[in-house]
């Protein structure tokens, strides 16, 4: 697996699950991209406001507010943000980009790494272009540094 993505992209990564955020954490790393991690949704709304993310990889599923949750709050600071979404539901619950308001809605299955890859070399390679469900249409285009 190689990266086109040049290895200044910084990522926020978020997920309850330890396993889970460091063995997508060290994938990423190994492509060359800036992690940071978030255990928890509020946490990575905390790291959102410090830092100045290409993209964001959030759990559906977590204890103090859902991703879905998560995205409208991360669209209302910054619509243009790539956002992938990843579910071990999707498929259950109906979840896609449309119903979430995330880029990438991908599942959690054996295939994950290779999916993840994928979706965010394509996300970081392509202009934005997407408003989510809770985004302001014209709130600005980039990326926003904030404290």
């Amino acid at each position: 697996m190689s990266s086109t993505k040049s290895p200044d992209a910084l990522i926020l990564l978020v997920d309850d699950n330890r396993l889970g955020l460091q063995a997508r954490k060290h994938v990423l790393e190994e492509l060359g991209f800036k992690i940071l991690t978030a255990p928890s949704a509020n946490a990575a709304l905390e790291l959102f406001g410090r830092n100045t993310f290409d993209l964001v990889v959030t759990d559906y599923k977590m204890p103090d507010m859902s991703g879905i949750e998560l995205i409208q709050r991360i669209r209302k600071a910054n619509a243009a943000i790539p956002i992938i979404l990843i579910s071990g539901f999707a498929d259950v619950l109906g979840l896609d980009e449309e119903t979430t308001g995330a880029d990438f809605v991908m599942m959690k299955s054996a295939n994950e790494v290779t999916h993840l890859v994928r979706a965010v070399n394509r996300l970081l390679n392509r202009k934005p272009t997407r408003r989510g469900p809770g985004s302001e249409p014209g709130s600005g285009k980039g990326r926003k540094k904030t404290g």
